[in-house]
């Protein structure tokens, strides 16, 4: 399919920009970072943005420097080239986890079945939306695919985007009437995300959307229209005091960037009311400076390090996700693991590496001349083809690395249970019988007592029931914190809210702040007790500081720190880390029981 125009300048020359091999090498090594929940990186994910920004920069670029060229654009040529490059070490992956999954896990891989067929076919973010799957409240072992959602997004980006700037380049003269129409679409985009997100609802809807999401590949599109990197002047062009502000905004940029990550994390409100935005204009700057041959930052950005990381960006990212998910254990509650973060790092630069060299590069380049390819500039890679045993080593590899981590699984499992023992042994209470009601007044008092609360609330309800008769207990899997103010008021109107309410709530997921302070002003004439949580979830620590910190601007409501009390006792709990064996759930009932005898004295 080829658009044609009669008219076009002098033929401009591409050129290889290494410092955005720097800035992608600092975006994926971000979104690794997140991946392995290590604290400092929790804004980790906006890694996922940066790349969207890169992507949308190049592509744009590359598209109007070949108009310029030839006064066409090749659509299926530029297709095919982006299925070469890459579509063969997604594949690869998915029949590597497919494979493992068959041997280990036979049931995960028919549950993930929908998953894999959407990935393939790149259109995994609407499956996701379509069927629900939250990105931000998820139970159960974490789909090892579950990264694919944002490739899904740029493909369909690449397969719609060159057609629409293609049209523009041919009908639309004035490239200041194209860049308004480019402009209005990255608006459109940007007030799509603010009006469908709902604050205190999941957001997954918003950040797995293509329309949601867009605007960050359109800005670095923008960016290329404005500041394309084949007219961009040599140093010997620019003066030294504007060499300076280059490299004084583009270091200012790329600080922004560094504390954008750790500073957010995936459940700030802000991020879905111009955070995202805000970073991806902060991005074209970055890259704005990085593109222009006269910043020294790209250079100190475009080191051999980074570049080595960046051009395998790709790699890393298809693969550093199925190797952590794999070989986490389901169930983590000792906090991060350096030896298996370290483990897991090594794998991913092992299979990446290979991926790149064996499998990537040598279905991308073909049997194009060295001297007409850039990448050249890059590495001194092999140029035959594809071996057909390289699938199977890296298939191999995987099944060695994740037998080593499931090694190592089993020998912390050993090591907990044997701990768990020695605990219940040492814990007096476990002996005990459950604690029954010392005071008259309780029993009376009792049936004034309300407790609302999800799945862990009603683990603990036959006890609570045994020492607190009278006690009314609503209880729900999957409840929210979004949901209580509602169920307040219908508990109220039926007389079943008590003059003490126990709220249990935050253990399937993140709430707003807002949300509980305005669940606790419409308690205001109550005691009110607040049970933070225990689930090992990257919103548990989130959760537990909005407790504290709602329970410190109300003197009617108080804190029971299950959280605490719980640490090291997994004998507490089931399988999962959160609901509550028969010895966790007499614990449970005897903290909320001395919570309650505090608060009537």
């Amino acid at each position: 399919m080829n658009i044609q125009v009669k008219n076009y300048s002098k033929q401009p020359i591409k050129r290889y920009m290494p410092g955005l091999d720097g800035l992608r090498a600092l975006s994926v090594l971000a979104v690794i970072a997140y991946h392995l929940k290590l604290k400092w990186a929790e804004g980790g994910l906006l890694g996922v943005g940066i790349f969207f920004v890169i992507s949308g920069y190049l592509i744009t670029d590359q598209i109007i420097m070949g108009w310029k060229q030839k006064g066409r654009f090749r659509l299926l040529e530029f297709w095919i080239g982006r299925v070469r490059r890459l579509l063969p070490a997604m594949f690869t992956m998915l029949i590597c986890v497919a494979l493992w999954l068959l041997f280990v896990d036979t049931n995960r891989l028919i549950s993930l079945k929908g998953e894999f067929i959407s990935s393939f076919f790149y259109v995994n973010n609407w499956w996701l939306i379509i069927h629900q799957v939250s990105y931000f409240e998820s139970f159960g072992p974490p789909s090892p695919i579950g990264h694919l959602w944002s490739l899904a997004i740029e493909e369909q980006f690449y397969l719609i985007w060159p057609i629409i700037l293609t049209i523009g380049l041919k009908h639309i003269v004035y490239k200041r009437k194209l860049l308004l129409w480019m402009v209005g679409a990255t608006i459109a985009s940007v007030l799509a995300m603010a009006l469908i997100y709902v604050p205190g609802d999941d957001p997954s809807r918003v950040y797995y959307g293509t329309d949601t999401r867009a605007f960050a590949l359109l800005v670095g599109a923008v960016l290329a229209v404005i500041w394309p990197s084949w007219r961009l002047k040599e140093k010997e062009n620019v003066s030294a005091e504007a060499n300076r502000f280059l490299d004084m905004i583009g270091l200012i940029g790329i600080c922004t960037l560094f504390i954008m990550i750790f500073t957010s994390n995936k459940f700030d409100e802000s991020l879905y009311r111009g955070g995202f935005l805000y970073l991806s204009l902060v991005t074209a700057v970055v890259i704005a400076v990085l593109a222009h041959p006269a910043s020294r930052l790209g250079k100190v950005m475009g080191c051999k390090p980074l570049r080595w990381i960046g051009v395998r960006s790709y790699s890393l990212y298809i693969w550093h996700f199925p190797i952590i998910i794999l070989s986490n254990p389901d169930v983590n509650m000792d906090g991060s693991d350096y030896t298996r973060i370290l483990l897991q790092l090594i794998a991913t630069f092992i299979l990446a590496s290979l991926s790149f060299k064996y499998i990537e590069e040598p279905l991308r380049r073909g049997k194009k001349h060295r001297s007409n390819d850039l990448q050249l500039n890059r590495d001194c890679l092999s140029r035959s083809r594809i071996k057909p045993s390289v699938p199977v080593v890296l298939i191999l590899l995987l099944l060695v690395f994740t037998y080593w981590f499931e090694s190592l699984n089993q020998t912390d499992t050993i090591k907990s249970v044997s701990a768990d023992h020695q605990n219940i042994q040492k814990d007096e209470f476990i002996q005990k019988e459950p604690i029954q009601p010392d005071s008259g007044e309780l029993l009376i008092q009792s049936n004034r007592i309300t407790a609302i609360g999800d799945s862990v609330i009603l683990d603990a309800a036959p006890f609570l029931k045994e020492l607190l008769p009278g006690i009314i207990i609503d209880g729900k899997v999957g409840r929210q914190m979004r949901q209580a103010e509602e169920l307040t008021n219908q508990l109220e109107d039926t007389g079943k809210l008590g003059e003490q309410v126990i709220i249990e709530l935050g253990t399937n997921g993140y709430f707003h702040k807002k949300t509980l302070i305005s669940l606790l002003n419409h308690l205001s004439d109550k005691k009110v007790i607040l049970v933070n949580t225990r689930v090992p979830k990257e919103w548990q620590d989130s959760v537990n500081e909005l407790i504290s910190e709602a329970a410190h601007m109300f003197d009617n409501v108080s804190v029971v720190d299950w959280h605490a009390a719980s640490v090291d006792k997994h004998s507490y709990f089931s399988q999962d880390g959160v609901h509550l064996s028969k010895e966790g759930a007499k614990y449970f009932a005897s903290l909320l029981v001395d919570a309650v005898k505090n608060e009537k004295q």
